[in-house]
């Protein structure tokens, strides 16, 4: 028997965190959770940092758990921005939208950035994505496509 019970979360380091809170709550519809505190031991051993001093929130969005984390000590290590789809790691957050135009003014309006070279239509399938930016640079795909989301596309066709 596996002994993995259920996926917890996944975390997202950021240089703001109710910048970033706001973003994902107001721009791309998440819910606050709960916030968390913690500072030296155990976590310093736990997340192999000296002198930790962390607050976290923790987001929903259709049984998805994104942890929002926020280093007050030791400071935060920036890498490139936006993060290239191959580089090791995780890449983006996708969602599937409605309408992507509103999406995409929506997540301008919380303080993200479109990246307006990735912006497509296909037109044949009634299909459009783009990529935005949240406030730290993290990519998330914006698609908007027929159908239902929750239900896999039919065998043959691409998704």
């Amino acid at each position: 028997m596996n002994p993995i019970q259920r996926v917890s979360h996944v975390g997202l380091c950021v240089s703001e965190l109710e910048t970033a809170r706001r973003f994902y709550v107001d721009a791309l519809g998440f819910r606050e959770e709960s916030r968390l505190h913690v500072a030296g031991e155990p976590s310093d051993s736990l997340l192999g940092l000296d002198g930790t001093d962390l607050r976290a929130i923790y987001l929903e969005r259709d049984g998805f758990r994104l942890e929002l984390l926020y280093f007050a000590s030791p400071a935060t290590l920036e890498g490139p921005r936006p993060r290239a789809m191959n580089q090791l790691g995780f890449t983006h957050l996708s969602l599937r939208v409605a309408d992507l135009d509103e999406a995409v003014a929506r997540a301008l309006a919380a303080g993200g950035r479109l990246l307006e070279e990735t912006k497509i239509g296909i037109p044949a399938r009634g299909a459009a994505a783009a990529f935005v930016l949240d406030p730290d640079g993290t990519r998330v795909e914006l698609v908007q496509a027929p159908g239902d989301p929750a239900q896999p596309p039919t065998a043959g066709k691409p998704s």
